[in-house]
Order: structure tokens, then sequence, then C-alpha cells
């Protein structure tokens, strides 16, 4: 055994995988220069010889499971890309309104038909909420529901959606509670088919950035979106947000959240899949709303993200056959590593799913937990 394979060997074990065993969750490797790969470029490097057939797993969520709950992700020393990025983070402001622009273009504007293939019938790109649901359509409309409840919507209500992706919130709060909802997002194609699927509705679609939002509004929700925000723009996503919203109004935010605070993103996720993007902490929440809002209720439903992903990822295969006149194997093999390696650090518990309500700091709400 070349050093190289020893070094990989040594850092896998305790995590039950083995190199070239028999388990479907075993890594298969097909060019030996893997383990050097690996050590060189850490997770960068992994991620980018899975998309070029240098290795496999059968069950490729298990693999990252099992490799996330052991913590082999920390085995690894730093390499030049990960100190580079982290220089990047600390130096420069990464989400920015140009540098926010990037991952509208990259992930977001990947296509609707890929998106329409892979998620549930009213297109919602975030968490769904499986308390009773048996389905994703389900889940989803449970979870767009929960909010509404969350936010105790009512008939004339003006609400803002931050990050309104294709819609489907927008029109459900219309359709549902009778309120009138602008939405804005920095995806050209998210917006077009958004203007599309609330069509005669109370809803206004709008191309911006959080940063240019003017007027007041009675409630402000913000779904799948903060992790773009960066950590060196929470508190001028949270001063926005006061601003916007009215006195006696309420705010809900649902996002994806880690254990530990950073400052930068998995270097493959930040190259491939979200550019630009970190994933805030509860520190780093709590430290920007200080002296703005106060907080209503917590809500964490992480391994909800999981059986949600786990679903994208049987639509997405189910629905290759005819994606794959459009998308290379390449592209296959790169997202169906995005969805695995996202659905494993839910089940190990590396990351959260939050629904944060917040009133303004100095306002007498009534209100009380909904779930």
């Amino acid at each position: 055994m070349n050093s190289y394979k020893k070094a990989i060997a040594n850092i896998l074990e305790g995590s039950g995988i083995s190199i070239n065993g028999p388990q479907p969750y075993d890594l298969q490797v097909h060019d030996e220069k893997l383990y050097q790969r690996i050590l060189r470029s850490g997770s960068l490097g992994l991620g980018e010889a899975y998309i070029e057939k240098w290795w496999d797993s059968d069950d490729l969520e298990e693999f990252f499971f099992r490799a996330l709950s052991a913590d082999l992700q920390y085995r690894i020393k730093n390499n030049f890309n990960s100190y580079l990025q982290i220089a990047k983070a600390i130096l420069f402001n990464q989400q920015n309104k140009s540098k926010s622009l990037k991952v509208a273009k990259i992930h977001y504007d990947a296509g609707n038909d890929l998106y329409q293939a892979m998620l549930d019938k009213r297109m919602i790109y975030s968490c769904g909420y499986w308390e009773n649901a048996s389905t994703l359509d389900e889940a989803q409309e449970h979870k767009l529901d929960l909010i509404c409840r969350k936010l105790k919507l009512s008939p004339g209500l003006r609400v803002l959606d931050i990050g309104c992706g294709w819609g489907g919130l927008a029109k459900y709060a219309a359709e549902k509670y009778g309120v009138c909802v602008t939405g804005i997002t920095i995806s050209e194609n998210q917006a077009n088919l958004a203007v599309e699927n609330c069509r005669g509705l109370p809803v206004q679609i709008k191309i911006q950035d959080y940063r240019e939002v003017e007027g007041k509004f009675d409630r402000i929700v913000s779904v799948g979106m903060f992790e773009h925000v960066g950590y060196k723009n929470y508190n001028k996503f949270m001063e926005t947000v006061f601003k916007l919203l009215k006195d006696d109004g309420l705010f809900l935010l649902h996002t994806i959240g880690g254990n530990r605070s950073v400052k930068n993103v998995d270097a493959w996720i930040d190259k491939y899949i979200f550019p630009n993007s970190m994933l805030p902490s509860a520190e780093q929440i709590c430290y920007s709303i200080d002296h703005k809002f106060k907080i209503e209720d917590w809500h964490n439903f992480g391994l909800h993200y999981h059986r949600t992903l786990m679903c994208w990822l049987q639509n997405f295969d189910k629905n290759w056959p005819i994606l794959s006149k459009n998308y290379s194997t390449q592209f296959y093999r790169m997202w169906k590593y995005y969805l695995c390696s996202s659905a494993a650090t839910f089940r190990s518990r590396k990351n959260n799913l939050w629904q944060i309500v917040f009133s303004k700091e100095n306002s007498i709400v009534d209100y009380s937990s909904v779930r």
C-alpha cells in the first residue's frame, strides 16, 4: 500500500468505510491518483474526482453520512484552497450586490426544466415539513401553511417575500390567506416563471436585491435565501428588514444553520453549487439582531430536510432520461454528489433547518408558537 493510500485508509478508520470494500457505502477507487488528490485538495479534490469518475460509492448518501458522523472532514489538514477561500471571505465582501449575482447565474438559472423535474408541483426549493405528510407535495404545502400561520396572515396584509424563488409561497399566501405579496429574487429565470405562476393574484414579482427594497410591510418572510447573505452582511440584512417592517409586524426567517460559526462554505459547494454562500450559526444570527429584534419562536426541523433532499434525488434520477437531453453526464454526477452530500449533513446533524419568528424589540406583540 503506497503512503497516500495508507494515509486515506487511516483517515477512514472509525467510519466503517473501506477502500474497495464489499459494502454499498464503501469507497470504490478507479484511479489510484485519488488518494494524493484528496490529501492535496481536500473536499474540492474529492468532489471533482467523483465528477471525473475517479471513484464511486453505490450508496453515496450513506458514504457521506458515515464520513460526517466520524468527523473525517477535520482529519485532513487545511490545504492551499482552504486557506485561499478563508482569506477571500475575510478580506472581501463575497456577497455584495455584484458578487451575489453569481449564485443566480450558476445555480438558480441552471434551467427551470431541471427544477420542474426535481421539485414538487409548486416548485418549492427549500425544506418540506413532513409532520403528517406522506408525499413531497404534501410536505411542501404543509410547510407553506406553517409559515403563513406562524406569520398570522390575514386578508389585506402587505407581505414582502425576500428570495421568492418561483413564486410558490407568494401564490399560496395570496390564494389561501388573501394577502398582497411583493416577491423579490435576483434570478431572471425564477422571476419569469414566478410572474406566470402568480398571474391574476395580488402578487408583484421584482428582480431586485434586498438592499434596494423600499416601503413598509406588515409581514416579511425569507425562505432559503439567508444562506447567500454572508457574515459581512448579516447586520445590513437585519437593518434592512427592521426598516421595512411595520412596528407591530412579524418577520419569519427560514434558513439552514450550522453548529459552528464560520466565514466560508465547503470549497466544492462554493465552486460548483452555491458560489459565495455560507451557513449562519445561531450565534451569528443572534448577534445580527441585537438592538433590533426579539425572538418570538425558534423551530428546528433539520431532519425533515434529509427526507426532502432524498425525494429530490429520487425525482432527479427518475427524470434523468429526459433531462439528459440538455445536461451532461458530468452534470448528473455533480448534482447527485450535491444532493447526497447535502442530505447527509442533515442526517448527521451537522446542519439544521431553522424557522425563526422575530418581532421588533420594542413592540408588544401577542404571539404564541405554532407547529
